[in-house]
């Protein structure tokens, strides 16, 4: 890592990588945050994928390795648990299944393996570049500084890969070990509501039906539909207890999956509490973000604009 940033845009992370970026002796970057720990091999096993065409897979090549974050709690605040509970189960299960499925992008910024040739390729609009126009392909406005006006330039650069160049990504069999620090409880409702308010401008079919992927909006959909179809008058929490109970057995799955282990039996009980209120919380924190455009990161206000980028204001 280059110590020192240079400005290219609002986003501090892009900033602190330009140097870093331009002065790599190679074309293979990992881009690794500060907060994340990894197991031994990791690397090798990335750039392995990353340089050879897998047997069974489509003939586009692989252009992004990335790692399932992994939540770790060294501060036992409501919002650590909160949000260690959150990324463990609902964040790990939707984006192992959606990289799963493979028809759409979907990164985030813990863990990452690309080539700096392909990067420097792109420009943010998504538009293919056989598509490409004069107007998109203005000089100074390619590779890493390009995502300097993206909040999320984590997901947008792979996006741009996907849309841009025609390449795909792939997920590791690590995971990105992330500490989450020392969240309040309202750290953790702000969080949420922020990254809501960012994927609202890049994604917003997506963001807009993403309460149907959570737990009990889809206990009442399926209760009534239920009644609904079969027109008995069953009683709701023989329905109710069923849902759950398969809801909290595949997130617990999930959780041992990628920790490589059970739940400690003294943890159980704090993580029960920390599911419970995270899927309590799901549906009012979406509320929250999806009426918005401002957000707070980093001690700075943005305005998230219509093109997913966003503009700094001063608080």
């Amino acid at each position: 890592m280059v110590p020192g940033e240079e400005t290219v845009g609002v986003n501090p992370k892009v900033n602190n990588l330009i140097r870093s970026f331009k002065a790599a002796a190679h074309d293979i970057l990992w881009v690794l945050d500060s907060g994340v720990m990894v197991d031994s091999g990791t690397l090798a096993r990335s750039v392995e994928i990353l340089a050879h065409q897998l047997p069974g897979h489509s003939a586009r090549r692989i252009a992004l390795v990335h790692h399932v974050p992994l939540a770790l709690i060294d501060e036992a605040k409501l919002g650590s648990r909160l949000e260690a509970a959150f990324l463990n189960t609902n964040h790990a299960k939707m984006y192992i299944a959606i990289n799963t499925v493979g028809i759409e992008s979907c990164v985030v910024g813990k863990s990452n393996l690309y080539r700096r040739s392909d990067v420097e390729r792109l420009n943010g609009s998504l538009i293919p570049i056989q598509s490409q126009t004069p107007s998109s392909q203005a000089p100074g406005k390619y590779g890493l500084a390009a995502f300097g006006r993206f909040l999320a330039e984590d997901n947008m650069i792979a996006s741009a890969l996907w849309h841009e160049l025609g390449l795909r990504h792939d997920l590791s069999c690590d995971v990105a070990r992330n500490v989450v620090g020392n969240m309040s409880f309202m750290d953790y409702v702000w969080r949420r509501v922020r990254w809501i308010r960012v994927r609202k401008r890049m994604v917003l079919a997506a963001t807009i039906v993403e309460p149907f992927t959570e737990s009990i909006l889809l206990a009442i959909v399926g209760d009534i539909s239920i009644a609904a179809l079969f027109g008995f008058g069953s009683p709701s929490w023989i329905f109710l207890l069923l849902h759950f109970s398969i809801w909290l057995a595949v997130d617990l799955d999930v959780y041992t999956s990628i920790a490589g282990r059970a739940a400690r039996k003294e943890g159980v009980i704090k993580f029960l509490l920390a599911w419970i209120g995270r899927e309590c919380l799901a549906f009012p924190i979406w509320l929250i973000g999806i009426v918005g455009d401002d957000v707070v990161w980093r001690g700075r206000k943005y305005q998230m604009l219509p093109n997913g980028e966003a503009r700094l204001h001063t608080i």
